[in-house]
């Protein structure tokens, strides 16, 4: 177990030590005066662990100069942005757009009309779609749309929609080859890009490959874990508590007591598995969802005569925005960036749900799972994108994150950030028992599937829970990007090789269903 130690200081301190020594982007005269635990713990946090968090994320988004915005700033395109938004389109031409004819077939799925409840695996499709959904319909979908529209305007939501659409096939595919490829010991369940990048490229004879990637894919895991899967979700859950309870109260001096609290409750969850966070999940996301989608519905209603004129922005904006947003491809950029956060299409973190699935048919589950970037990029996001729009709260300079869809949904309902409120908490701590899930099956790929190795990690993501709660918003979101942007580089790698083998468990499963649907 002493092997585990290396790897959390690398976490930890990832990029950092020697090349932050190097780099003269950070001096002594730079940093802000340095704060002891005791006088300001939030500060301290945030002093002490942004830096490293820094360091990841530039050297993730490296990306190549195409405009600058209107301060003459320069505007980079991700190459990893790219490389996640082309895999999309060419996946979906060689699934000749299963994304958009597969919408029945999918609903009869989820139904269980194609499986057994003797069939391999621990969860029915519905748990593993809520489980996987739980992980995806999150504080991406409240805060980083409204941040995607803080920054490019309201034309990011049209990009952040297409992407979705076509994040629809990525997904398809890679919970194809999660289910496809996953192991069964003792009736538990490990699956994902860990076991196909494994398993898919020793069929093919690069079984050296594959392991290599396979344990990049799992490091990467684990910080996207620690990273997107939580210190985002309590980071903006705390700033709306305290946006509710005010700067001076509790939690608005003490932001890591409310991660403390947070983060008991998941490790109460946690402990007990896939199937006690499918069963939390099951019950949490359609009653969370719908709240939500209520009440952005009857935003939208009550400003119905500003719907026409929100379009227009949206259209105007992606094609022909101002310079602020470093043009159309800087707008492109902030919806690609959003959108792929919130449905983390590609990523490779869904397919690690989607194999504990109770299915013989691999396609099965991918067909289901083709419904999670449409429900949560076209339907959630685009919601939250028209309520700050009409409101216009996206042109506030005092509002980030979360604070502007909350101010959005006040300007039509005076008493809804209290629901928000309980809405924003109960998104996160979904999100955040799914993720310890994904993190987990990392971790056990790379030191062991014995229960000691699993509990240091489920203790390691609570700690997490309460630094996600102190760091400041811009820092925790950078490096969440970086982190699961990252995971997509082999994940798209195994996508791409191993198409084929989708294909041929896609035509297996029509033909199951033809037989069943016949009988």
């Amino acid at each position: 177990m002493r092997k585990l130690f290396p790897l959390l200081g690398l976490l930890l301190a990832f990029s950092a030590g020697s090349l932050l020594a190097n780099d003269p982007a950070v001096s002594p005269t730079d940093e802000p005066k340095k704060v002891t635990f005791s006088e300001a713990p939030d500060e301290w946090v945030d002093q002490e662990i942004g830096p490293y968090l820094d360091k990841v994320t530039g050297k993730v988004f490296y990306g190549v100069k195409i405009a600058e915005d209107s301060e003459g700033k320069p505007v980079e395109l991700p190459l990893v942005v790219v490389w996640l938004g082309l895999a999309a389109v060419v996946i979906t031409i060689y699934f000749k757009f299963v994304n958009l004819r597969s919408w029945r077939l999918a609903a009869r799925t989820i139904s269980g009309k194609y499986s057994s409840s003797t069939d391999p695996g621990e969860i029915t499709h519905f748990q593993a779609l809520c489980a996987a959904l739980s992980g995806t319909v999150g504080l991406g979908n409240i805060a980083g749309v409204a941040i995607a529209i803080s920054v490019g305007g309201p034309g990011a939501t049209f990009w952040m929609v297409l992407v979705g659409l076509f994040g629809m096939t990525s997904k398809f595919c890679e919970c194809t080859l999660g289910v496809k490829y996953r192991t069964i010991e003792n009736g538990k369940v490990y699956g994902g890009p860990m076991q196909y990048l494994k398993k898919g490229f020793a069929e093919k004879g690069m079984g050296g490959a594959g392991m290599i990637l396979a344990g990049v894919f799992a490091f990467l895991c684990i910080g996207g874990s620690f990273g997107g899967g939580n210190m985002v979700q309590a980071n903006q859950a705390c700033d709306q508590l305290v946006g509710v309870l005010g700067e001076n109260s509790f939690f608005g001096q003490n932001r890591w007591a409310f991660g403390v609290v947070l983060g008991v409750a998941v490790g109460l969850v946690i402990i007990g598995g896939i199937k006690s966070i499918a069963s939390v999940t099951a019950a949490l996301v359609p009653f969370m969802c719908g709240i939500y989608m209520l009440a952005g519905l009857f935003v939208i209603f009550v400003n119905f005569g500003e719907v026409g004129n929100a379009f227009s922005l949206i259209f105007e904006g992606a094609f022909a925005p101002s310079a602020i947003g470093g043009g159309v491809i800087g707008v492109m950029i902030q919806g690609m960036k959003r959108a792929t956060f919130s449905n983390e299409a590609g990523i490779g973190s869904a397919p690690i749900a989607h194999s504990a699935a109770k299915t013989k048919f691999a396609a099965s589950e991918g067909i289901v799972a083709l419904l999670e970037p449409f429900i949560d990029t076209v339907v959630v996001c685009t919601t939250t994108a028209l309520v700050i729009i009409m409101a216009g709260t996206y042109n506030d300079p005092n509002l980030q994150g979360v604070g502007v869809t909350s101010a959005a949904f006040e300007s039509a309902i005076s008493w809804f950030p209290l629901i928000l409120t309980v809405a924003v908490v109960l998104f996160a701590f979904s999100t955040m028992i799914s993720w310890s899930y994904y993190g987990v099956q990392a971790w056990s790929h790379l030191f062991g599937r014995s229960k000691r190795a699993e509990l240091i990690y489920k203790l390691i993501f609570c700690v997490f829970v309460v630094i996600g709660s102190s760091l400041s918003m811009s820092k925790v979101f950078d490096f969440s990007d970086a982190m699961i942007f990252a995971m997509s580089v082999p994940n798209v790698i195994a996508m791409y090789i191993l198409m084929p083998k989708v294909k041929d468990e896609y035509a297996r499963f029509l033909e199951h269903v033809k037989k069943t649907d016949a009988s």
